[in-house]
């Protein structure tokens, strides 16, 4: 096998990112894993990550990141007050899988705040699949409310039951945005 560049050459290995053969000429990080020149220099193959200079603790005040880490190719973490990203820890964390106190993403676990296509946490949750203290989501699971498609808990709403005490509680919050009526 030759080096996709310099056809006449043989190859000493495959870029770790595009999958591409590459001489010793090409190659721009061997460590820990080929990375040819052009990956290398490329930032959107990579991603781009930005710290603000303000910190609270050892967090930044604003961590936004995506991609790969040129240096482990492992995902980048955005780990911040506030963090964005593919995958997020922090105070208000957004991304893809988001791990904190708030939390917005595909998979989300948040101690007060969870909302996602799978939101898992403490206080109140908000998805397809929702877990937690007052539940909301096409599958809930509630340890005091839930209201949704197929909703388990101590006071539940769903298409099978209409609990009288999660009525209560969930038309104080809900009533202005969906009228709450049980058959």
């Amino acid at each position: 096998m030759n080096c996709f560049n310099h056809d006449r050459v043989p190859a000493v290995g495959m870029c770790a990112i595009c999958q591409k053969a590459v001489c010793r000429q090409c190659i721009g990080s061997d460590r820990p894993r080929i990375v040819c020149n052009t990956c290398l220099t490329t930032r959107a193959t990579l991603g781009f990550e930005y710290r603000s200079a303000i910190s609270i603790g050892s967090w930044p005040l604003v961590h936004v990141c995506a991609g790969m880490d040129p240096v482990t190719m492992r995902p980048r973490v955005a780990r911040g007050v506030i963090a964005i990203g593919n995958i997020a820890i922090g105070g208000l964390a957004i991304g893809g899988v988001a791990c904190g106190l708030l939390t917005l993403g595909g998979a989300s676990f948040g101690l007060l705040f969870a909302l996602g296509g799978a939101a898992i946490g403490l206080g109140l949750s908000i998805g397809g699949f929702a877990a937690g203290s007052v539940a909301i989501g096409g599958a809930a699971i509630g340890l005091s409310y839930a209201i949704g498609g197929a909703a388990f808990g101590p006071s539940t709403i769903d298409g099978r039951h209409c609990d009288p005490a999660a009525v209560a509680f969930f038309r104080q919050w809900l009533t202005s945005v969906v009228p709450l009526r049980c058959r």
